[in-house]
């Protein structure tokens, strides 16, 4: 077994609680399906909001989806001028057999647009 890295983002429309919250759930779940992992499997989560939402915590999402042993933090993202408005990333860190090459980074929606050479 493996210890690999796994990429992940979401742009939101809007900085409200419940939005994220439906937005990181999606995000999470995402990434776990197409990577075939489940909440035992998990590591630990970093996450990280642009500086423009302040309505929750990302983590919390995952507590709410039954993510509840697993070691998560957030932080801010740099305050860049011209970068994308609104968005939750994360970085998870999982056990798997899949080698690095078949790793699904999950970049929701308008996201995809940040990482065009990973994003599944």
């Amino acid at each position: 077994m493996a210890v690999r890295a796994v990429r992940g983002a979401v742009q939101l429309e809007r900085d409200e609680a419940g939005h994220m919250s439906e937005q990181v759930e999606e995000l999470l779940t995402a990434v776990l399906e197409r990577n075939g992992l489940d909440a035992d499997d998990l590591i630990s989560i970093w996450f990280t909001a642009t500086p423009d939402l302040h309505s929750d915590f990302p983590a919390a999402a995952a507590r709410r989806i039954g993510i509840l042993d697993v070691p998560l933090i957030c932080a801010q993202e740099l305050d860049i001028e011209g970068a994308m408005p609104r968005v939750v990333r994360l970085l998870a860190h999982v056990e798997t057999e899949l080698p690095k090459s078949r790793i699904a980074h999950v970049y929701l929606g308008a996201a995809a647009a940040l990482r065009k050479d990973i994003a599944q």
